[in-house]
């Protein structure tokens, strides 16, 4: 691509390039020369799997990629026993080495889900911060000042709030930026929560003689409910390891609005394409509801194959316009210590509702089915040793076998 497309594909999606005159530079550079740039994005394996919100770097990464630069997959196997504090109100707890790696495992078999393995080098940022010597850490400490750091926002807060700011949360932004030095980084991507750290990587790279990297910032990817950001904690995320009918009834129940970000940040379409889709949208040529399932289809084909997404797609025609069951119902045993069990419990214990708050809360709302009756009464208990067809909602179903354990 000339220098004008691959900027156009580059600025897809992002918040900021700071500064982008630098990243023409070195794009500019790099189709002289034929040498490709260097572009790195870090992920701390803090848990063990990557939702569709993760999947935004990666994707921009992907983006890269294609342009034939070299992507660098940073697992931050040594700053992820630290704790990112970026945007936050306390001291995170520190992971075990052992399950850092554990989660890094699943990272990398995430992560050619989109990415090309032939064309992506994955690497660790404990090759090079476990032999660093104290020494060379206070070398490195001695790069920044406390008053930098303090005007992040989250620490400021935390300051003048007489929060605790634990010496160690001060390293990880160096760290961070040191990666960059020690990957020679051309360009580096990250959350819109990352922009200080990352900037801290251009002083870094300054400070070792190397060009400074150019920073790019992606916007943080709302959840389902359109307003916070896609967070498990908050159940509004889609799993890209969940199963093909569940993320693609996840993706159906978006708004046409935040349909559109979707395809911005997570799709394959092209620029020209998207504009095309959106104009479609606009003048009535194409209905949402369509456009909501080639969504749905090419996100589940990305992470399960084509034939998944066409059988989620099936079935969740069958279901929601014909009123079908699944082609297949997870089973689950539940245990009970009395001869009754109240079904919000019961819904808690099968996995179906993150809480009795919830679970009570679905009930008044209509949202419940019992062997496919509507269930209204929030205080309905059910007997021991019976299974049941338990619906929550549109698209959860278990079959439930409730046994006596008194």
């Amino acid at each position: 691509m000339t220098l004008d497309q691959q900027l156009a594909l580059i600025r897809r999606g992002a918040v900021e390039i700071l500064p982008e005159e630098e990243l023409a530079a070195k794009i500019k550079r790099s189709l002289a020369t034929g040498q490709p740039l260097r572009i790195k994005a870090g992920f701390d394996p803090t848990a063990p799997d990557l939702h569709l919100g993760h999947t935004v770097l990666i994707q921009k990464l992907k983006h890269f990629q294609e342009l034939g630069h070299q992507v660098i997959f940073l697992i931050g196997d040594f700053t992820g026993m630290i704790g990112d504090p970026s945007g936050k109100s306390e001291t995170r707890k520190p992971l075990t080495e052992a399950e850092v790696l554990e989660n890094a495992k699943t990272y990398e078999r995430q992560i050619y889900k989109i990415l090309d393995p032939e064309k992506t080098l994955v690497d660790f940022n404990s090759r090079w911060m476990k032999p660093m010597s104290a020494q060379g850490l206070i070398e490195l400490a001695a790069k920044h000042t406390v008053a930098r750091m303090l005007e992040r926002e989250d620490f400021h807060q935390r300051f003048i709030n007489h929060a605790p700011i634990s010496i160690h949360e001060f390293l990880y932004p160096l760290i961070q930026g040191y990666d960059s030095v020690a990957l020679r980084a051309d360009v580096e991507l990250g959350g819109t929560d990352q922009k200080f750290n990352l900037l801290v990587g251009r002083e870094m790279q300054r400070e070792y003689g190397q060009e400074p990297q150019v920073v790019l910032t992606m916007p943080l990817l709302e959840g389902l409910d359109g307003v916070n950001k896609m967070s498990k904690s908050l159940g509004n995320y889609v799993g890209i390891d969940e199963p093909p009918q569940e993320m693609f009834g996840k993706l159906m129940s978006i708004s046409d609005d935040l349909m559109i970000r979707y395809y911005e940040l997570l799709s394959d379409l092209s620029v020209g394409d998207l504009d095309s889709l959106q104009a479609d949208l606009a003048s009535g040529a194409l209905h949402p509801r369509l456009a909501k399932e080639n969504l749905a289809k090419e996100m589940v084909g990305r992470y399960h194959g084509a034939g998944a997404a066409e059988d989620a797609a099936r079935q969740f025609a069958a279901i929601f316009r014909e009123g079908a069951l699944p082609d297949e119902i997870e089973e689950v045993t539940v245990a009970v210590a009395e001869p009754r069990v109240w079904l919000p419990k019961l819904m808690q214990q099968a996995g179906l509702t993150a809480g009795t708050g919830e679970g009570r809360r679905l009930i008044q709302q209509g949202g419940v089915q019992v062997d496919g009756e509507k269930v209204s009464n929030v205080d309905l208990e059910l007997a021991a040793g019976q299974a049941y067809l338990l619906r929550v909602g549109k698209r959860k179903f278990k079959r439930v076998q409730v046994i006596a354990d008194f």
